[in-house]
């Protein structure tokens, strides 16, 4: 959230924001154009880490049986908590983010509604699409790669504009197949319950094979975004930035493909981290080349 909202400050037409929406209710009385702005940015980190606790809270009570055999010295399979004290957790976690997103804005606030269903699509039946293959990675990479980039963008500037949704979409094409590094270790439980993640459904090789390229292919298209006159920051910065993480996707994917087995053996397994660590370097090499 708050690499979208710098990564719009710095955006062409440069500082340009707008304050008139009825959701703007506290910070159209701070003053000074930088206060607001640091306000509106600072609600909209609050509110998605708001957001996130209520999708991992949600997640654990109906990830209940994988983690028995997958996590069982979390919260709930442990005995620490009960289902329906999560569920309360849930609820108030959900409430925060809806009106903390509507101190932001309208647009904010419509996002935030969107994304939460694709969370507790993720996780909960009727859809529980964790069960349904790459599904699962869509509703992940959706969420959290798009929506919650223009979202940081809404924060400061209209989300109408294509830029926002271009840079949303490299994210989301990363986190398309990046995020399934975490099912590897998780096998065993997810098979439990039925839930065909990539590697159970394909067998850890292929599955290793399937998500290798979405470490690499979702960057060179910063330089294109720059080329074709989308992206508008510095765009040295961001040819450096496309091909820098071009070259990392490329090491994250030898580390991928040397050994597929080991992704199933290991527990939260290197390239994981590295999943984690590209998306950090993603966020601020963004913010960087919007601001310089």
């Amino acid at each position: 959230m708050i690499s979208g909202g710098i990564t719009a400050l710095g955006a062409d037409p440069f500082g340009q924001s707008d304050w008139t929406h009825p959701g703007w209710l506290v910070g159209a009385a701070l003053g000074p154009t930088w206060l607001k702005l640091v306000w509106y940015i600072a609600v909209g980190a609050l509110m998605a880490a708001m957001l996130n606790a209520a999708s991992n809270a949600l997640n654990q009570i109906t990830d209940l049986t994988n983690d028995r055999v997958n996590k069982p010295g979390r919260p709930i399979p442990s005995g620490r908590m009960s289902i329906r004290e999560a569920w309360g957790v849930t609820g108030v976690f959900y409430a925060i983010a809806l009106a903390l997103s509507f101190l932001v804005n309208w647009q904010c606030f419509l996002i935030v509604v969107v994304a939460s269903f694709f969370i507790y699509g993720y996780s909960a039946e009727p859809f529980r699409t964790k069960r349904r293959g790459w599904w699962a990675n869509f509703t992940i990479a959706i969420p959290r790669g798009i929506l919650l980039k223009v979202a940081g963008w809404s924060t400061v500037k209209h989300v109408g504009a294509l830029e926002p949704w271009y840079i949303g979409l490299l994210f989301g094409l990363f986190l398309l197949g990046a995020s399934s590094t975490k099912d590897f270790s998780d096998m065993e439980g997810d098979a439990a319950d039925g839930c065909q993640t990539l590697p159970v459904k394909y067998g850890v090789k292929s599955a290793a094979w399937m998500i290798a390229p979405f470490f690499v292919l979702p960057f060179p298209l910063i330089p294109a975004g720059v080329h074709w006159g989308i992206l508008t920051g510095n765009a040295v910065l961001l040819y450096l930035l496309g091909i820098g993480l071009s070259l990392w996707g490329c090491y994250t994917v030898y580390l991928i493909l040397r050994d597929p087995n080991e992704l199933a053996a290991t527990e939260n397994h290197i390239s994981w981290k590295h999943m984690y660590l590209m998306m950090m370097g993603m966020q601020i090499g963004f913010a960087l080349a919007y601001v310089i």
